[in-house]
């Protein structure tokens, strides 16, 4: 009789648990985007599509998922920009007061978003700056910037030096070393940041709720509405972001395939 070994079970039954219990809520959302709920959202009422030929069917769901979108390709493009040349000086770079600003990179990390908030708000309402989408994009900078710059000084320090000093050595100019050879090799790690201060900007809610006045984001639609049911049709924006992004992985695993094929034909 063959003994019962928990440990050669454990690992898939937790993993499997884990799954499901990150995919339900996705599940229920995608379900519920087919309900035909009428003015709330709260039980089953009967499938129907009209949801997803009417996604901006409920009033101001568009515009708030608009609002995010903009927030965060902003907040994403200058983050990006931003914290690669900030991660660039600070890892390929030593200077007076370069550990304070290692520092000062890192706060914003370890700081809690309320107090994060709170003290973006009270510099605004000193400044008399008007909150707004103004506001709401200079507070998204600020924290994807951190993200950024420990993204990319992680790609930076992975870096082979050899590679640049052959580009020396082969009598190319700094310039010429960086964006022929530096620059392709920092391009995963610039595209990931990119991608992480996207998603931290469109599904930040304590900041932007601090710092975005009358202007509203997505989330911030998403949680006025909890109390009275979340809308069909948010659910169905919901679903389309899911399923895009499921897109986007499946695109770049195929690219990853093909150009990985393709290699191997060279070779």
């Amino acid at each position: 009789m063959r003994k019962f070994d928990l440990s050669r079970w454990f690992i898939p039954v937790f993993g499997g648990l884990a799954f499901v219990y990150l995919l339900v809520p996705i599940a229920y959302i995608f379900v519920f985007s087919f309900n035909d709920a009428g003015r709330t959202n709260l039980s089953w009422r009967g499938f129907t599509l009209s949801n997803w030929q009417n996604p901006c069917g409920a009033p101001q769901v568009c515009e708030a998922f608009v609002n995010s979108l903009q927030v965060g390709v902003i907040a994403t493009v200058v983050a990006t920009v931003l914290g690669t040349l900030l991660a660039f000086g600070l890892e390929r770079y030593r200077f007076r007061f370069s550990g304070t600003a290692n520092i000062l990179v890192f706060l914003p990390l370890a700081t809690p978003e309320v107090v994060l908030g709170a003290s973006l708000l009270s510099q605004f309402l000193n400044l008399g700056v008007e909150l707004g989408m103004t506001t709401t994009i200079i507070s998204h900078i600020m924290f994807c910037m951190s993200f950024v710059v420990v993204t990319i000084r992680a790609r930076i320090a992975s870096l082979d030096p050899k590679l640049e000093e052959a580009a020396a050595d082969l009598y190319a100019s700094g310039p010429m070393t960086f964006w022929k050879v530096t620059f392709p090799l920092l391009v995963p790690g610039i595209v990931a940041a990119a991608l992480l201060s996207f998603a931290m900007s469109f599904d930040d809610f304590i900041v932007a709720n601090f710092n975005s006045g009358p202007f509203t984001t997505f989330p911030q639609f998403i949680y006025v509405a909890a109390t009275r049911g979340i809308p069909a049709e948010a659910n169905v924006i919901g679903s389309g972001m899911f399923l895009a992004a499921i897109a986007l992985v499946l695109g770049a695993q195929l690219w990853r395939y093909w150009r990985g094929k393709r290699v191997s034909a060279v070779g």
